[in-house]
């Protein structure tokens, strides 16, 4: 029926069932069906005209699905009336969230109505809200409907859905669960429509404007993952496990999915979405002492609290068993390299859409279980989480449209790279030849992590300009570990120190020259602590010592300075790509494509600066780690977007300059533009560590220059052999600690997932579009 007949003055009785059945009573409807009968023009015209109408059909279409839930939907008939009440209130939904004056209706309780009329019963009636979230868990758990019966006998004894236990019946072997049910399609297509009505029931959160506030949780996900579901360890389980689980390629046969169209994966996407949604928890305000997964085993345990209120985020963290991280780690690994292998099998394998959600749920689990990072980096198997992030970096580089997929990639390295572990396991050579738009190079996962960088520096677009922090936050970081870099990998990090140190890119922005200390504590670390295998880079160093020299004659007078910045005028080129012999690119390789004109994007929200989003921690002899005392925050200087930079000095010294006087370093114009000058060149410049390089080149350069005179060499080979076999002890300066700039969670990187992964699933769902054309604040929707 149409909802055209709703929009009359005269509101309708709820008790009218033959009136409100024709709604749901449609035997042949698909969810495309509903949404295509359903109009939005019509749905707000029956909010705005007959608001009390709206409010029957959806009390009277939970009503269905709490009928559904009690009976255990034994007839056709019956699941047939819960899918098309399930259909309508997704179409639903998200119109009533739009408005605000709606917004509560949900969580109000419908007075009187269907409930014996009598008053006494609504002092304890459940918000609609509720009854409908425990009515969908009840069904995903429903024999013969969403689950195979365990009884094999008639239908007189049918399973009580109030007496069955669900854990017996979650839906796909894996952690915590041994069994793998039969597949069942049509079971997998109801899980998926039930699971697309909790998914459009949680999006309540995208019509609420972004805010820093994290204490103000989703109701609906905050009352499904409560206890008040006695459902909800067994399907977190089950989403899960059907994620883990999941193979594209089809029982291991290569192109096996063209001969059978595949049900599983609408339902592992949405299972994905609906995982990370209510895994959505900040972090960095819960006082939880156990989200790690240890508990003290003191006598404190019954005073502290017992883990997040949040079931989803409690059972993550709590998740400990080897063989369960072994299952997620693979099934996550194999679907994340599911493009790689396109590459070079095309078509081979059902190529999957979902590695946002996928990247969003791994940096959940290693956020969340610290015992699960540990276990991923306790082994090169963290190599396969690497290469396909490096890979998707690379190829979204050009791409406007996936600059929220740059960040997580991003964010994810830079979590693993606080862990001492990451950086060995960098030292791996790496043999496995995906074809990607980068220099052929010999040599590790270090090698291939810092061309991909470096290439995404030098020909990404400008939106990833906030990123290049991050990126050599993660070079520093696992430097101090890298035992032998490649040629092509030195060549790459001196050609950023000579884009990053010219002139006009130092003195054009007020946090630039934070990337030259970053490159300076890169080369530092390698010198001091990886001197012996790393001849490629000494060399480099050797052949570009200029750059340095420069560096530390950079001029601090006034003219100078507008000098350099003349330049940039002539050299609108964000950073020179000449002089970086690219080489030939892998073969098969595509180069890294921008956007489609007219693609859809949502809009994101800015990331807190490097020194927001991360803690400094020295590394002591032993290897342990201490955490440094942050500096006491004070506002950013002048000039600085939030997304950039904060002010905290990146580099290891002590703040030069008390940050008050820091304004008057850098004057601002009466533009309100920020300018550079003497004073302000010189607090940094005075800071810069040159000390062990200028060593290395006073004591190096002669002796190469003079093997080159006494063999008349111009042959590389031989001087690389030289410096080889070459040693600095003793004649460098009393080696720094190392100094790594760990991840800590913040509530900003908490809203900046929030708005990326609504955003990723506001532009999957486009078949039915749920939340197309509808007033949503979180995020803006734009077009490249």
């Amino acid at each position: 029926a149409s909802v055209t007949i709703l929009v009359s003055p005269q509101p309708v009785e709820a008790t009218d069932d033959a009136f409100w059945d024709q709604f749901w009573a449609d035997t042949a409807t698909s969810v495309q069906d509903v949404f295509a009968l359903v109009p939005a023009a019509e749905i707000r015209a029956v909010r705005e005209e007959s608001p009390s109408n709206l409010a029957t059909l959806c009390y009277k279409a939970v009503e269905k699905l709490v009928q559904g839930a009690e009976s255990g939907c034994h007839t056709e008939k019956e699941r047939q009336i819960v899918l098309n009440c399930c259909r309508l209130l997704t179409r639903i939904l998200p119109y009533i969230f739009e408005d605000p004056d709606w917004r509560g209706f949900f969580w109000s309780t419908v007075p009187g109505a269907g409930r014996g009329g009598g008053d006494e019963d609504d002092e304890n009636a459940r918000p609609l809200a509720e009854s409908l979230l425990l009515a969908v868990a009840d069904l995903l758990f429903c024999p013969d409907f969403t689950v195979q019966s365990h009884r094999r006998s008639t239908v007189d004894t049918a399973e009580d859905i109030h007496s069955i236990d669900s854990c017996e019946y979650i839906w796909e072997a894996g952690v915590g669960f041994a069994h793998s049910p039969q597949p069942n399609y049509i079971h997998d297509l109801n899980r998926t429509e039930l699971l697309k009505l909790l998914l459009t029931c949680f999006s309540e959160a995208m019509y609420l404007p972004p805010s820093s506030d994290s204490s103000n949780t989703n109701p609906w996900v905050q009352f499904f993952c409560s206890t008040e579901n006695r459902h909800a360890l067994p399907l977190f389980t089950s989403l899960l496990n059907v994620v883990c689980a999941y193979d594209p390629v089809g029982y291991g046969i290569p192109y096996n999915h063209l001969l059978f169209s595949d049900y599983r994966e609408p339902l592992v996407e949405e299972a994905a979405q609906v995982l990370i949604v209510t895994l959505d928890y900040d972090s960095s305000t819960s006082s939880s002492p156990t989200v790690d997964g240890t508990t003290t085993g003191t006598a404190m345990d019954d005073v502290d609290p017992p883990g997040p209120d949040n079931l989803f985020v409690n059972y993550l963290s709590r998740i400990h068993r080897e063989e369960d991280f072994q299952f997620i780690l693979k099934g996550v690994a194999r679907l994340l390299s599911n493009p790689l292998v396109q590459t070079y099998l095309p078509n081979s394998a059902k190529k999957i859409q979902f590695h946002q959600e996928l990247l969003v749920l791994f940096w959940k689990l290693c956020d969340f279980n610290k015992k699960f990072l540990f276990f991923v980096l306790k082994s090169s198997d963290v190599l396969d989480i690497l290469v396909p992030i490096l890979y998707f970096l690379n190829d979204a580089r050009a791409d406007q449209s996936r600059v929220g997929l740059m960040h997580i990639g991003v964010f994810i390295l830079l979590l693993l790279s606080g862990e001492r572990n990451f950086g060995v396991r960098l030292n791996k050579p790496y043999s496995v030849r995906v074809p990607m738009d980068i220099p052929v190079f010999t040599g590790t996962h270090a090698d291939l992590l810092i061309i991909v960088f470096h290439k995404i520096i030098t020909s990404g677009h400008q939106r990833l300009q906030p990123l290049f922090d991050c990126l050599l936050t993660i070079v520093v970081n696992v430097s101090p570990y890298l035992k032998s870099l490649s040629m092509v990998a030195a060549n790459k990090l001196l050609h950023l120190l000579e884009a990053f140190s010219t002139t006009w890119f130092l003195f054009s922005a007020v946090q630039n020259h934070h990337l030259v200390f970053f490159l300076l504590e890169v080369f530092n670390n390698i010198i001091q602590y990886q001197f012996d295998g790393n001849s490629n880079l000494v060399y480099a160093v050797i052949r570009k010592r200029n750059v340095f020299h420069q560096l530390a004659n950079l001029p601090t007078d006034t003219q100078s300075i507008q000098k350099g910045l003349q330049r940039k005028k002539k050299t609108p080129e964000p950073i020179s790509r000449t002089n970086s012999q690219d080489g030939v690119s892998m073969e098969g390789s595509r180069p890294a494509a921008p956007a489609e004109p007219g693609t859809l994007k949502t809009s994101l929200v800015a990331t807190p600066g490097i020194d927001k989003l991360t803690e400094k921690s020295q590394v002591s002899e032993d290897g342990t780690m201490r955490s440094l005392e942050p500096e006491s925050s004070q506002p950013p200087s002048e000039g600085n977007p939030p997304s950039a930079v904060g002010d905290g000095e990146p580099w290891s010294g002590e703040a030069s300059h008390p940050r008050r006087d820091r304004r008057r370093l850098s004057s601002a114009s009466s533009s309100g533009q920020w300018t550079p000058t003497p004073d302000w060149v010189m607090s940094w410049k005075s800071k810069l560590p040159l000390q062990t390089i200028m060593r290395l080149l006073q004591v190096l350069v002669p002796q190469v220059e003079k093997i080159c005179i006494d063999k008349g060499l111009t042959d590389e080979s031989e001087i690389l052999k030289f410096l080889q076999h070459g040693t600095l002890v003793g004649l460098l300066p009393v080696p720094h600690p190392i100094l790594i700039r760990k991840y800590q969670a913040n509530s900003g990187t908490a809203m900046w997932f929030r708005t990326y992964m609504w955003g990723v699933i506001y532009l999957r769902n486009v078949d039915p579009p749920i939340w197309y054309d509808t007033d949503v604040k979180l995020f803006e929707i734009q077009r490249v």
